[in-house]
Parts: C-alpha cells; sequence; structure tokens
C-alpha cells in the first residue's frame, strides 16, 4: 500500500441533510403510549417525545464535527474499502500504539472522553498513540457492497491497517464488537500484539473443573436472563437486517428509539439515563448514523457475525475490566479461551459504554494493564 491509499479526512455536516432530519422528526407518526409505567415493553413514549423535541429544536450537529475534528483523520483503505481511522499520536517517545474498537450502537465519538488522556498522561510512561477506527457499515467509514464483512474479516483488517499506519508491535483494546474483533486479532496477529484489553470478554461455554464461584454463578444468571428478555434487538439484526433497515433508514425518530432503548438498558443509572450519558453525546452517536446512512449497514455485521464462532483460543497476554451494568461471562469461562489472563477487575459501578460513563474509570484500568506488558 502507497501513500494513494491513506488520505486526509474531515468531518463535514450536512446542512440540507440536517434541515431534512429536522422536518422529518417533527413530522413524525407517533404510535400509541404504552399500557404500562414502565419500560418493559420498550423506551418510554413520554420520554422519546422529549428527546426527540431536544433534537429537532435545540441540539447542534454540527458537535459532531467539532468533537472528531480536533483530532488527526484519516481515510485508509484496506481489503478493498476506505475505513475511517482517528489517528492521534503521542508527543512521548516510547509511547505504545493502541488499537481502539467501538461496539453498536456507537462510533468512534465514544473515545473522545479518554483521548487527551490516553496520549499525553501524568507519566509518560503511560502514553499511548492511538488508532479508533470505524467499523465497516458504521460512521464514516464505508459499506461493504458485498458479504463476508464479519468479526474474522474486520480483525484481518485491523492488523492490515496496523501494518500500514508502521506499528509493528501495540495493544487494543474493545467493548461490544469490539471486544469480539480484538479477541479475534489475537488470534490472526499475536506476533504484534503486546496485549488485548476488554471491557466485554466473551468465550464460549465450556466444562469447569470444580464449583462455579459465586461470581461466575451470578454472570451465567444474567446471561440466561439476558437471552429470555433482552436480545430482540439481536435476534432481529442477525435474522432480519434488511428489513430492520427500511424503517431505521426512513424514521429518524425510529433510529432514535432503537438506540436509545440500548443505552437504557446497558448504562448503569437509576432511571435518570442523563445522570450516566449526557443527552447532547447520546444525540452525536444517533446523529452520527442518520447522516451517514448507516442504520442497515450496521445491523449487517450482526447477519454476518452471530454462528461464525470467532471465540478460539487466545494467547496473547489479556486483561479484562468487567463494569456490572455489562453483560458478564463467566471468569472460569475466559480464562479457558485466553490463556494468558494476566488482569481482571470487576469494577463496582458503570455499564456498557465505560469511556462515555466511566472515563478516567477506563483510562486507569487500561493504563493499569498495559504497565504489564509494556
Amino acid at each position: 500500500m502507497d501513500d494513494s491509499d491513506r488520505t486526509p479526512f474531515t468531518v463535514r455536516i450536512d446542512e440540507e441533510a440536517v434541515y431534512d432530519l429536522r422536518e422529518r422528526i417533527r413530522a413524525t407518526r407517533w404510535p400509541d403510549a404504552e399500557t404500562v409505567d414502565d419500560w418493559s415493553q420498550g423506551v418510554s413514549t413520554e420520554y422519546l417525545r422529549d428527546l426527540a423535541a431536544y433534537w429537532s429544536e435545540k441540539y447542534d450537529p454540527g458537535r459532531i464535527a467539532t468533537r472528531l475534528n480536533r483530532h488527526p483523520q484519516e481515510i485508509v483503505r484496506v481489503d478493498g474499502l476506505d475505513l475511517h481511522v482517528v489517528h492521534v499520536r503521542s508527543t512521548h517517545a516510547g509511547a505504545l500504539p493502541l488499537l481502539l474498537t467501538h461496539g453498536w450502537p456507537s462510533t468512534v465519538a465514544e473515545f473522545d472522553g479518554v483521548i487527551d488522556a490516553l496520549t499525553d498522561p501524568p507519566d509518560p510512561a503511560d502514553a499511548f498513540h492511538l488508532v479508533i477506527p470505524s467499523l465497516p457499515g458504521h460512521g464514516f467509514s464505508a459499506r461493504p457492497t458485498d458479504t463476508g464483512w464479519g468479526v474474522p474479516r474486520i480483525a484481518r483488517a485491523w492488523a492490515e491497517l496496523m501494518a500500514v499506519l508502521g506499528y509493528d508491535r501495540y495493544g487494543a483494546h474493545g467493548g461490544d464488537w469490539g471486544s469480539w474483533v480484538t479477541g479475534v486479532l489475537g488470534q490472526v496477529d499475536a506476533p504484534h500484539l503486546a496485549g488485548l484489553h476488554l471491557t466485554m470478554p466473551m468465550a464460549p461455554a465450556c466444562e469447569v473443573t470444580g464449583e462455579l464461584s459465586e461470581r461466575d454463578r451470578a454472570a451465567m444468571a444474567k446471561m440466561q436472563g439476558f437471552g429470555r428478555n433482552r436480545s430482540a434487538y439481536a435476534a432481529l439484526q442477525s435474522t432480519r437486517p434488511q428489513t430492520l433497515g427500511f424503517g431505521l433508514h426512513d424514521s429518524p425518530v425510529g433510529q432514535l428509539a432503537w438506540i436509545l432503548d440500548r443505552f437504557w438498558e446497558w448504562s448503569d443509572h437509576d432511571g435518570d439515563l442523563r445522570s450516566a450519558v449526557d443527552r447532547d453525546v447520546l444525540l452525536d452517536i444517533v446523529t452520527t448514523y442518520w447522516l451517514t446512512g448507516t442504520a442497515t449497514s450496521a445491523a449487517r455485521l450482526f447477519w454476518e457475525s452471530f454462528g461464525s464462532d470467532p471465540m478460539a483460543q487466545v494467547d496473547v497476554p489479556t486483561g479484562a475490566s468487567v463494569f456490572p451494568n455489562d453483560a458478564w461471562m463467566p471468569r472460569a469461562w475466559c480464562e479457558q479461551r485466553f490463556t494468558d489472563l494476566r488482569y481482571w477487575r470487576d469494577l463496582p459501578d458503570g455499564g456498557h459504554f465505560p469511556a462515555i460513563e466511566r472515563p478516567d474509570v477506563l483510562v486507569e484500568e487500561i493504563r493499569t494493564f498495559f504497565r504489564l506488558v509494556r
């Protein structure tokens, strides 16, 4: 790959698209309100109406460009696909390259609150060069036009991306899809990896010698509850992403409700989501999906990846920081998959989006693990 495959990138917000977005929100045809006084049937109509009104009348979509354009960005062509990459180099000599991978429903902006702390820490020995790509079909990366872009192919593309950027040894971090991709990266690019840090470690069910710990029994119960009550979004996106996409691509309030539902369920809050996730930050994510038209292509990642079994053994040094309102996996299972599990911590609070909910905690967790493997 030569320099022509790397192009500087700047986010620009199309004002006509913003006008269209606001008009569509105002023209929403609202369904009947739920027949319960909680979120057991889905997103609260009252809550959604209030948030949608704020989105159309007060929210500034220019925030997206402001937040991302303060960092260097580029488009890098890898495996025939144009990948959007936020690439921030530390000023400190000896900084370790660190690949950060977001999940769904999220974007690279999820990591905005940790970039400065990771690149310019109090102790230069903790410094990182950051590589933050948008997943294929998400945000400002290109949308795949053929099949095959599941977790394994993305992991191989990430390995090629790091090589193109000139990084021979690096670390990787991820949660949600980022955890899946990072785990597979530990298989396909192990010689170049200093270590993996995960906030949602994933492992296949396996036989465990002896009795599970109380913590692992709680994890098993949580997983079973998730399968029974909270996996409808995954069932739809892994089986009928195109059908779902017609609605999400046409209705901004439909897109808002789809993403809001996950933030409400997965963030750590006591009935006030804004205590965990600022509504402007949430709307930055929703608006990015809307303006880039990536609701359907993002949903296809579930169709591409579910059942592909990307959870083979990983021998790269691994650390896990598990937040209580995130998806839990028995540690005993993770110890079987990640054969060099050097760090594990169950955090006292926080949810699925720690870079947004608990940025200072996540930064310290990343630093703590990578001090073990630098």
